[in-house]
């Protein structure tokens, strides 16, 4: 009998610090702050390319409730440091009205030389995001899962979305972050090939130009990892809610369990060209779960509600087999409820309605995400 495939899970999150007082970024952010954090979280805890970012990962878990356990712990702990010199975490893929060139980024040589080498592209990126590890030993098995499991990309994304604001203005976006990130080179939706030596050649003819120094810097929406035997999910927002968060992470792993079985079985998902998943990702990232992707077997826009449900059928016995069919099936509420992003478009336009103007408004969006970044731990 073949060996099924780890299917261990590793979670990475990147928040804002936010100053409590004037809700804007902090610019400066102490040493001593980053110092306290890798005291308690030793190294599951980091700088980010800009000062005002700090990212926290998990240890390689055995299943998704391990990994909620500990972000949840790893939340509270870069809350209570933070507070201590009066900052808060905020789990947002945009500041509501942070100005990006007042931003300073971390004095570290991998972000130094991104700055040097992207310029305005790279000082633009006050931006957060979530990524999700799940194990994969077989280095041909990746390679094919990679190119197959980008169908459901667009379909996961719009329900993380956390960054309709940018610079002090409702972008009409739901997940704006995609947009500043896409100015990148290597992002976006990922290449597809046939074996993990065709994928190597490729890094190789731009390692061997010097172009890149290794595939770190392929920042594709999601990618074989250059570090681990791992599969990593890059496209999300980051969940305000971390509840949200990890539903996403529990249909990513049973959505490749389910891929694995049907290779298994020696089937295979259909795979759809770049052009059209690129139609479903732009829908993600400007209605999220609120107008529907195209099922392109029908050629239809169907409610994202309706291609849900048939995603939560497809990998049932998946999350059942991995302990996790209560946080995949959460992601219903999510749709009913909405996400990060619809909250906080409710809370400012609330807010204008009562009489605060733009300032007050967009700082009582802060205040929201402040409280639900750490809510229920």
């Amino acid at each position: 009998m073949i060996k099924e495939p780890p299917f261990t899970v590793g979670m990475e999150e990147e928040y804002l610090l936010v100053d409590r007082e004037s809700r804007d970024l902090a610019v400066n952010v102490p040493e001593a702050l980053m110092v306290e954090c890798q005291r308690r979280l030793e190294t599951q805890v980091s700088p980010e390319f800009l000062q005002s970012q700090i990212e926290v990962g998990t240890k390689v878990c055995s299943n998704i409730k391990q990994a909620k356990q500990e972000l949840g712990r790893m939340r509270k702990c870069v809350a209570e440091v933070a507070g201590e010199y009066g900052l808060a975490p905020i789990a947002a893929s945009t500041h509501p009205f942070a100005a990006w060139d007042r931003q300073k980024h971390t004095d570290k040589e991998r972000y130094n030389a991104i700055a040097r080498d992207m310029q305005a592209v790279a000082r633009r990126l006050v931006i957060c995001g979530m990524h999700v590890h799940v194990g994969l030993d077989d280095d041909d098995l990746r390679v094919d899962l990679l190119g197959q499991v980008s169908y459901f990309l667009p379909h996961l994304l719009a329900l993380s979305t956390s960054s309709p604001f940018w610079r002090g203005e409702e972008t009409g976006l739901k997940s704006y972050r995609i947009s500043v990130f896409d100015e990148l080179p290597r992002s976006g939706l990922p290449e597809t090939f046939d074996s993990w030596g065709e994928y190597q050649r490729h890094i190789h003819i731009l390692t061997k130009a010097g172009v890149i120094e290794d595939a770190t810097k392929l920042w594709w929406d999601v990618r074989p990892s250059a570090r681990y035997p791992t599969l990593e999910l890059r496209i999300p927002d980051i969940c305000t809610r971390l509840t949200d968060g990890v539903a996403i992470a529990a249909l990513f792993v049973c959505l490749l369990r389910m891929l694995y079985r049907l290779k298994r079985n020696n089937q295979r998902w259909r795979r759809y060209s770049r052009m059209l998943i690129k139609e479903n990702r732009w829908r993600a990232q400007r209605y999220g779960t609120d107008q529907g992707l195209i099922d392109f077997g029908i050629g239809a826009v169907v409610p994202y509600a309706d291609l849900l449900e048939e995603i939560i059928e497809l990998v049932r016995v998946d999350a059942l087999a991995l302990d996790c069919l209560p946080e995949v099936e959460h992601a219903r509420q999510i749709v009913a409820g909405g996400t990060s992003a619809h909250r906080q478009v409710a809370v400012y336009r609330d807010a204008l309605d009562t009489g605060a103007d733009k300032v007050e408004a967009q700082r009582m969006v802060v205040d929201m995400l402040i409280a639900e970044t750490v809510a229920g731990f």
